[in-house]
């Protein structure tokens, strides 16, 4: 099997290709490392939470040393959850044009070697979980039955992107226990308007592989909403607004926070106008587009903290 052929659809031109030496490629592969959106994607919670204890409890900003600390274990647990996943659906991603050439059905990486690098990601993860205080430790460690649950999902549901979302918003829980050492009403609210915004961002991501999950058996929102997407997208971002700006202003958060939810709205919506479910690499643009949408969110909430502090 030729390089080019390995790569996966959407990972052409990235480091992992360009920079990595060949030993490594599958295993950075098989973490996601050639292509970041989705530890960005998970991080993003992790450092929203983390501003907003940072405006709860009056500093100038998030704390720096939790903000790095969040971002090398979102990337090493992404890439463990990844690799989890590979494992699980091994013979179905040899179905799917766009999975085929993953680590695993490719054959570069066999389950043994796979199921080591794993385990050796989790223990990185491990580390960085431990330089949090008791709490903080255990609200990391009971997120682990919802990633090992969430490759089984898209089998027999088709609500996948709820699990995930369960998931991928678990950070909205850490970033506050990590300042306050407890789990207040703030972040429950932050942790609700994560899940619906990952739903919704999943939905069009889903939207590239519709019709190999037709034939294959593979259940999503994406399956379930059709032609209804946009207008059931509307509604779960306007939730994830609405749930998002609760938080922040039950934390304190003032006007500067609202003029950045307003611009983090404004970028939902306009999603939902560009979307078309049959345009695979718009929809690809378009989830990819979640990550700016998250950071001028991190921005509105680390410049409210600092502008509260100040005046």
């Amino acid at each position: 099997m030729s390089e080019a052929s390995e790569r996966v659809a959407d990972s052409v031109g990235n480091w992992v290709d360009d920079l990595a030496p060949d030993w490594s490629r599958p295993y950075l592969r098989l973490a996601r490392f050639d292509r970041p959106i989705g530890a960005w994607l998970l991080l993003l919670p992790c450092w929203w939470s983390a501003a907003l204890a940072g405006i709860a409890d009056g500093r100038v900003g998030p704390r720096i040393d939790h903000l790095a600390l969040f971002f090398v274990g979102a990337f090493v647990m992404r890439g463990a959850g990844c690799t989890w996943n590979d494992i699980v659906d091994r013979n179905l991603d040899g179905s799917v044009a766009r999975t085929r050439s993953r680590p695993i059905p490719s054959g570069r990486v066999s389950v043994v070697q796979a199921t080591a690098f794993m385990a050796a990601l989790a223990l990185v993860g491990l580390a960085v979980l431990l330089q949090f205080n008791w709490f903080t430790v255990a609200t990391g460690l009971a997120s682990l039955g919802v990633v090992a649950i969430y490759p089984f999902m898209k089998r027999i549901t088709y609500w996948p992107q709820v699990v995930l979302g369960l998931a991928f918003s678990w950070g909205a829980l850490m970033g506050w226990p990590a300042v306050f050492g407890r789990i207040d009403l703030s972040p429950v609210l932050l942790y609700a308007g994560s899940i619906v915004w990952v739903i919704a961002y999943d939905t069009i991501y889903a939207h590239q592989d519709r019709e190999d999950d037709v034939l294959i058996g593979i259940k999503s929102t994406a399956r379930l909403f059709a032609e209804r997407t946009p207008t059931i997208l509307a509604a779960f971002y306007t939730a994830a607004v609405t749930l998002i700006g609760a938080a922040a202003f039950t934390a304190g958060a003032g006007v500067v926070f609202a003029l950045g939810l307003a611009a983090f709205a404004g970028h939902l919506a306009w999603q939902v106008r560009r979307l078309d479910i049959d345009d695979s690499d718009l929809c690809l643009m378009l989830f990819k587009s979640n990550r700016d949408a998250g950071l001028i969110l991190f921005a509105a909430l680390t410049l409210d903290a600092l502008v509260q502090h100040w005046w």
